[in-house]
């Protein structure tokens, strides 16, 4: 299973939970039944992790002009 899905704040729940009801049909899963939810799930998981680099992003572009601006500050007394 993902390494995501092992994270303490859980999301994409629904589509988690489709796909552990489709894998405990043996034949289901082995068959390629449970594909569709699996690539659902996928795309959750893909959506989340873009969404949080763009906060990632977003947080370090405000933290860098911060820092700037304490640089620039300490340095304007030299």
């Amino acid at each position: 299973m993902h390494p995501q899905l092992s994270d303490k704040r859980i999301v994409c729940r629904e589509f988690i939970q489709a796909l552990d009801a489709c894998h405990a049909n043996n034949w289901a899963r082995l068959t390629g039944r449970c594909n569709r939810e699996k690539d659902k799930l996928n795309q959750c998981l893909r959506k989340e992790r873009v969404e949080r680099s763009a906060r990632n992003r977003a947080d370090a572009k405000e933290q860098r002009t911060k820092t700037e601006m304490a640089w620039k500050e300490l340095h304007e007394n030299d």
